[in-house]
C-alpha cells in the first residue's frame, strides 16, 4: 500500500505561482510512476504531468506545458508540481497519483490517489 498526501493548494491571482507537494509513504519502492491530475466539478479528470521514476523523464499536457514543472525528491519521497503563470482556467482540485505501471498513471487508472488539494485562480 502507498499513501499519498497533497498540500500546497490555495487561492491566488492570475499570473502568480504555487507549488504543490505530494508526500508518499508506505511501499513506495513499488512505484514506478507518479503524476498530477486535476478535475473541475462536472468535468472529466485531466492528466497534467507524469514523472517516470527510473529515468526521470516527464510528460505534460499541452495546456500546462512551459508553465508547470513536475519533479521528485527521492530522499523525501515527495512529488512536486511547480505552477507558474497561473490562469483562471487552472482552477481545479489537484490530485496526486502513483502506480507500479506508468501506463496506469498516464491513463488515469492508477492504484493510489491522494485526497486532493484545491487551487483557485482569480482574474
Amino acid at each position: 500500500q502507498v499513501q499519498l498526501v497533497e498540500s500546497g493548494g490555495g487561492s491566488v491571482q492570475a499570473g502568480w505561482s504555487l507549488r504543490l507537494s505530494c508526500a508518499a509513504s508506505g511501499s513506495t519502492y513499488s512505484v514506478n510512476c507518479m503524476g498530477w491530475f486535476r478535475q473541475v466539478a462536472g468535468k472529466e479528470r485531466e492528466e497534467i504531468a507524469t514523472f517516470y521514476t527510473a529515468s526521470g523523464s516527464t510528460r505534460y499536457a499541452d495546456s500546462v506545458k512551459a508553465r508547470f514543472t513536475i519533479s521528485q525528491d527521492n530522499a523525501k519521497n515527495t512529488l512536486y508540481l511547480q505552477m507558474n503563470s497561473l490562469k483562471p482556467e487552472d482552477t481545479a482540485m489537484y490530485y496526486c497519483a502513483a502506480d507500479f505501471s506508468c501506463s496506469a498513471v498516464v491513463y488515469g487508472t492508477a492504484t493510489y490517489w491522494g485526497q486532493g488539494t484545491q487551487v483557485t485562480v482569480s482574474s
